[in-house]
């Protein structure tokens, strides 16, 4: 049994031009949908069909560790204008590749995750539909003009008896996100669903396709926030620096000379926080200080680099250690010397009173300053289900 997704998608797009490889939160269109398709189970080839050279060239250089499995295939010029059919895209497509089933997948529905496709085929295969599509439920009160005089009729509800949008069981509309069916039952009907048809209902915000701009503003900010709630979730370990982090970057000293540092015993309850949630904890700073050795035993941190000059090389010790990568790390700094750092790991956090060029390319500031509680602050926001 083989089943292959097509992602069609053409260089002709009129209201956003080459919109399927525009950039959208920071990665070409196309390759959300991408995503999606290569790391769901049940599909064994994923092939982009498109007309045009220059999403060719762009899909190709998408991650190549799974080239093995991402294939870009012609599409025929009479299947690419602007009145054809997706079904003429999806019919010239299984004309060319082998397969049991096909599932449609649109580049235009970037929201889309491959849980969403590995529950779907699990539910068309179990329940044995001959195809299946993906719905977003609405609740909408519906209205038609019932002659020419533009009466209006309500089609879903009575307005003697409206009832209140929690009561109210609304209906399910196509959100376009992916199609399944038998390429068999696709050639014969020449539609992209047919026969027996199971619904999958996918959550309401992915109702919203690109096709106008205004979508696009829409879509990038749920995408936003939906890729940083995925990056918070995927973290192993949590780094800081010291001084100006964990401390107010202030130099106390005691009347015998003695150099004294202040900390925030809410940071030591955030580390805790973390062991309590499995994820590993360091220090990195290039300090050489007993006082932060002594801190750091008190908080049971797990790792801690004094005198740290090279942070990504000491982070890449600890990937090796923990078996890991960049992505699972989270990293909070405050001056130029933790920039090389922050812009590797999967989420970099600054503390409000960190140097501009700092705060520039983290993914979130604290509200606190160092010493002040910020660390607990960043560690309260990795852990939320929110952003």
């Amino acid at each position: 049994m083989k089943t292959v997704a097509i992602i069609p998608v053409r260089g002709g797009s009129k209201s956003i031009p080459l919109k399927n490889i525009r950039k959208l939160n920071g990665r070409p269109l196309v390759f959300w949908t991408i995503d999606a398709a290569l790391q769901c189970k049940w599909i064994d080839e994923v092939y982009v069909s498109t007309d045009c050279d220059e999403i060719k060239k762009c899909v190709t250089a998408y991650d190549r560790q799974h080239n093995s499995r991402l294939f870009c295939i012609d599409r025929d010029q009479a299947t690419a204008t602007d009145f054809a059919s997706t079904e003429s895209a999806l019919l010239d497509f299984v004309s060319k590749v082998d397969s049991d089933y096909v599932v449609l997948l649109q580049a235009t529905s970037p929201l889309t995750e491959a849980y969403q496709l590995d529950e779907a085929f699990e539910k068309y295969f179990t329940e044995r539909f001959d195809s299946l599509l993906s719905v977003v439920p609405q609740k909408r009160f519906i209205w038609e003009k019932s002659n020419e005089n533009g009466l209006g009729k309500p089609l879903n509800y009575s307005p003697n008896n409206r009832p209140r949008r929690q009561d109210f069981d609304g209906y399910l509309v196509e959100n376009g996100a992916f199609y399944i069916t038998k390429t068999e039952l696709l050639k014969k009907t020449e539609v992209r669903v047919s026969g027996e048809i199971g619904l999958y209902e996918m959550p309401e915000d992915t109702y919203f396709e690109i096709d106008e701009p205004e979508d696009w503003i829409i879509v990038e900010s749920l995408l936003r926030k939906k890729t940083k709630k995925l990056e918070k979730r995927k973290i192993k370990l949590f780094a800081t620096d010291c001084d100006g982090v964990l401390t107010d970057a202030g130099m106390y000293y005691s009347k015998d000379g003695d150099t004294l540092k202040k900390f925030n015993t809410k940071d030591g309850m955030g580390f805790a926080i973390l062991r309590e949630h499995g994820i590993k904890t360091a220090i990195l700073t290039g300090e050489n200080s007993p006082i932060v050795s002594k801190r750091a035993e008190k908080l049971n941190i797990n790792d801690v680099y004094l005198g740290c000059k090279d942070k990504v090389a000491a982070m890449e010790e600890l990937l090796l250690k923990y078996n890991i990568s960049f992505d699972e790390v989270a990293y909070i700094g405050d001056d130029v010397n933790d920039i090389s750092l922050l812009e590797k790991v999967g989420f970099s956090f600054s503390v409000a009173d960190a140097v501009a060029p700092v705060k520039n390319i983290t993914k979130y500031t604290t509200n606190r300053k160092g010493g002040e509680g910020a660390v607990r602050e960043a560690i309260d926001f990795l852990l939320k289900d929110e952003v």
